[in-house]
């Protein structure tokens, strides 16, 4: 039963799944899979959002809250094919060309390659434009057979538990989008909110699917569920977040500057309840917050981050208790009184 899927299997299913900017179909159907048995409602929008709706639950007055994750992963689309049948591409999303080089990719159609590169005279040439993916083609021909001009691809890796930790692609954002599945399994009649768990595409090229969702839903407030740099490595930029160190509730980044009564609001549950929590301050990047605090008349936003290593690599890393905390802090948050 689905009941039975734990967080952590919910993180591996669907950071395994292919899912670009704009073609989040896959991971849309597991999620609604996933999400059905704990809410009243699931619909999707044009663009292609999902929203999961839980009506209150129990007496007292509670608001219209919208919990945003997006489904979508950074990935390659297909450019040009060459006479030999060799495949150009441009990034979807913020990529490396260094990370790129020599790494497996996954069309949807189940087409697989790997990235090669032309001969460099000095590594400083490495761009995405001297890049090309090899999937075994012989020749133009051969390749469109295979893959057309527009088609998208996302690093080809599964996803590993190390000790306390996971290893995958995707896990920006499939983490968040598991922490809002569970957050909705565990309220059960618990919540005098009406909680829209809402699930949206095209965050990595310009948070583009979160607009129109707040417009939809009109929400009385805003969590984004996503993840952030983590500077716990050797030499890392001095950034306050790190693995393991629990929860990270947002004070800013490029795109929002959290609301001070919300932000309070999460410090005070996660106090209350010993739930594990760090601050975050980023210094670039943002997330599904920035359009929804600025939709309709202004929206009081904020967000729970989970720390993340090596983002937009196949070798992303979290810590899964830092992921429960998430879970911990959104139940705790839901299950009360809201008041700004």
């Amino acid at each position: 039963m689905e009941q039975e899927l734990s967080l952590e299997g919910r993180i591996a299913r669907l950071s395994e799944m292919v899912g670009p900017s704009g073609h989040e179909e896959a991971v849309r159907q597991e999620i609604r899979r996933q999400v059905a048995p704990f809410v009243d409602q699931v619909v999707e929008d044009p663009m292609g959002n999902l929203y999961a709706v839980r009506r209150p639950r129990g007496a007292g007055s509670g608001l219209k809250v919208m919990l945003a994750a997006h489904m979508d992963e950074v990935g390659i689309i297909v450019t040009h094919v060459d006479d030999e049948g060799f495949v150009r591409f441009a990034p979807v999303g913020g990529l490396s060309a260094s990370v790129l080089v020599g790494q497996q990719v996954a069309f949807a159609n189940g087409t697989v390659g790997v990235i090669g590169v032309e001969p460099l005279d000095d590594p400083k040439d490495l761009k995405v434009e001297r890049l090309f993916v090899d999937i075994g083609a012989t020749s133009r021909q051969d390749a469109l057979q295979r893959v057309q001009i527009g088609d998208m691809a996302v690093y080809r890796r599964g996803a590993s538990v190390v000790g306390r930790r996971m290893v995958g692609k995707a896990l920006d954002d499939r983490v968040g989008c598991a922490v809002v599945v569970e957050a909705l399994a565990r309220l059960g009649d618990s919540s005098p909110h009406e909680v829209y768990g809402v699930f949206t595409v095209q965050e990595e090229v310009g948070a583009r699917g979160a607009r129109p969702a707040a417009y939809r839903v009109a929400p009385d407030v805003g969590i984004a569920v996503d993840v952030t740099a983590s500077a716990d490595t050797p030499k890392a930029r001095p950034l306050p977040m790190a693995l393991g160190k629990g929860a990270a509730i947002k004070v800013k980044d490029s795109s929002v500057i959290s609301h001070p009564g919300l932000r309070r609001l999460l410090v005070q549950r996660a106090r209350q309840r010993g739930i594990p929590f760090q601050m975050e301050v980023l210094d670039r990047g943002g997330t599904d917050a920035g359009p929804i605090h600025t939709s309709r008349e202004g929206i009081p936003s904020a967000v729970v981050s989970i720390p993340t290593r090596y983002l937009h690599t196949p070798g992303e890393v979290i810590d899964l208790d830092d992921a429960r905390a998430a879970v911990d802090l959104l139940v705790a948050v839901l299950q009360d009184e809201i008041r700004l």
